[in-house]
């Protein structure tokens, strides 16, 4: 017997829109951040602009999914341009 496959909705997300509010809560962030959690990953929710810290990108995403389920986040490293390098 065939295993019904679970169905997800996938949101209609404006990309420009979202990193633009997500990088604008986090320069506000900014100066409460630095220095004490630089290198630290930091998870944020744009339309809340609610966020999270955490040592790796698992953990900052993980506390943030836990107060906003199925929501899409923006995930960088705290006092970087890129969350790491290739």
């Amino acid at each position: 017997m065939a295993k019904e496959i679970e169905r997800i909705t996938v949101p209609q997300i404006d990309w420009d829109e979202f990193v633009e509010k997500a990088k604008a809560i986090y320069e506000r962030l900014k100066p409460q951040l630095l220095p004490q959690y630089k290198g630290w990953m930091i998870a944020i929710e744009p339309e809340s602009g609610d966020y999270a810290l955490g040592r790796t990108t698992t953990q900052a995403r993980i506390a943030l999914q836990q107060r906003h389920p199925g929501k899409v986040f923006f995930i960088m490293r705290v006092g970087y341009r890129a969350a790491g390098k290739l």
